[in-house]
């Protein structure tokens, strides 16, 4: 390119060299001429004026054209140069763009290098496992020939016995072997009792373990009298009723109770959407879901991913969607019924394979002034922990971040608002992504459970629910 643009400003130049080169010969053989006819003809003055005058019009008028021509070819040349800076800024952001892309990929090598690691130790231990049951297998085709051995030699013995009369001795030796089976038999009947009476103690004890565990998590109960509860009711074990309860309905009373577990001791035993007014609060609807001899307060339920979590600020606290179906109760009023006493939360997954698991917390929760602080201390669960515990978690959304990491919006680009204190730690309210997706990036903006230590925890459902603390019997 450069070759074919500087050939024309090239010749111009030689141009303009053989110019230069030439006006000087012209003017000196003018001079001359002029020299030897004033010698000859001997002139007058005027006349020799005259034609040097003509000579430096000439000189002038070619110099002006030779002006004019290194003009142009300057024009020209600055033209050119510009053409060519231009061609490598954009070469210069081209190959900018292309190193960036050359990084993502190394990256993304890396992580592929990693992950390809990690199921070679996987694809061993599978490789160790199915060994081993292959032994075992083989061990037990072994048994089970000889068994079928044993089996046909008693078979042929009895055989023979109900062909061939036994003796007197043979009956003596079948009696014999007839009273020691059943005095085995007997024996291992009361092992099976006592074994099971063990199981009983044992259940006993996991209970008042558990109960004790209870006491010393929770050492300030909530007084009945103090929150206007009524008196406690023995109720057998209710059953969880079904998260999209169609035919739901809502109970209202003059004096509403100030949550659930109230409406539970007042005789109310369905899980359903009822009123409750907690202490100093106005009056609101709750989903209560009856289940472990009481009724607990659902903060959150997702189930099929029909709702968008990513909502506002004033969305979170206020509330959004629909208790028979998706929905969050919102900040201020979970704010206002925790303040009245000691609070359970209980989170329950399931995962889309629907294997359920579940987690309890002790907890408190500030007010607005602080954000709704969330401060967790764990309890029992079926799940490794992915909230830290004994830390003051603010609550946070895309447009009220108050505390970012390194610069960086947790829920504007994981989506949905949550307590966030690292934004790979776990999220609950993002968005709502089905197994398919396999980018990283979604994975991250689903809805997923990530302990510090273990695998992300993809999630077809959730629930958040609370329940006062002098709740009896619960797993």
């Amino acid at each position: 390119i450069l070759t074919h643009q500087r050939v024309p400003g090239a010749e111009t130049m030689k141009v303009i060299l053989v110019l230069l080169f030439i006006a000087p010969l012209a003017l000196s053989a003018r001079a001359e001429k002029d020299y030897s006819s004033f010698d000859s003809a001997a002139s007058p003055e005027t006349k020799s004026r005259f034609a040097m005058l003509d000579d430096v019009r000439i000189l002038a008028n070619g110099l002006l054209q030779l002006g004019h021509g290194l003009k142009d070819f300057v024009h020209k040349t600055k033209g050119q140069m510009n053409d060519i800076f231009q061609k490598l800024y954009i070469f210069d952001r081209s190959f900018y763009e292309l190193s960036l892309q050359t990084s993502e990929i190394k990256e993304e090598e890396e992580q592929l290098r990693q992950t390809t690691a990690r199921l070679q130790i996987n694809n061993e231990e599978i490789k160790n496992l199915s060994q081993e049951m292959n032994m075992k297998i083989e061990d037990l085709i072994q048994n089970k020939i000889q068994l079928q051995e044993k089996v046909w030699g008693l078979e042929d013995k009895v055989t023979k016995l109900a062909i061939i009369q036994p003796s007197v001795q043979e009956t003596k030796e079948i009696s014999s072997l007839k009273a020691f089976v059943e005095q085995q038999d007997n024996h291992i009947k009361q092992l099976l009792r006592i074994v099971e009476d063990q199981h009983v103690q044992l259940d006993r004890q996991h209970n008042q373990i558990m109960e004790l565990e209870d006491k010393l998590n929770h050492i300030q109960l909530q007084e009945l009298a103090e929150n206007s509860f009524a008196e406690e009711q023995t109720e057998p074990e209710a059953t969880s009723f079904p998260v999209r309860n169609a035919t739901a309905v809502t109970y209202q009373s003059d004096g509403a109770a100030p949550d659930c577990t109230a409406l539970y001791n007042s005789g109310v035993r369905s899980s359903g959407v009822y009123t409750i007014k907690p202490n100093g609060s106005e009056s609101f609807d709750v989903y209560c879901e009856t289940k472990f001899g009481g009724s607990w307060t659902v903060i959150q339920n997702r189930v099929d991913g029909s709702l968008d979590f990513n909502q506002t600020w004033d969305a979170y606290t206020n509330g959004f969607g629909d208790l028979n179906e998706e929905f969050w109760l919102g900040l201020n009023k979970t704010y206002s019924i925790t303040k009245q006493g000691d609070y359970i939360l209980r989170i329950e997954l399931r995962d889309w394979k629907d294997n359920k698991r579940h987690i309890d917390y002790t907890f408190r929760l500030g007010g607005p002034e602080t954000d709704y602080t969330l401060q967790l201390s764990r309890i029992s669960g079926s799940i490794p922990n992915a909230l830290p515990e004994q830390t003051e978690l603010r609550f946070s959304t895309a447009d009220h971040d108050a505390d970012t990491i390194n610069d960086f919006n947790c829920p504007e680009n994981y989506l949905g608002g949550w307590w966030h204190s690292e934004c790979e730690e776990t999220n609950l309210n993002g968005q709502y992504v089905a197994p398919r997706s396999k980018g990283r990036l979604d994975r991250r903006k689903g809805l997923y459970w990530k302990p510090k230590k273990g695998r992300y925890y993809l999630l077809k459902s959730t629930k958040i629910m609370i329940h006062a603390t002098d709740l009896k019997s619960f797993d």
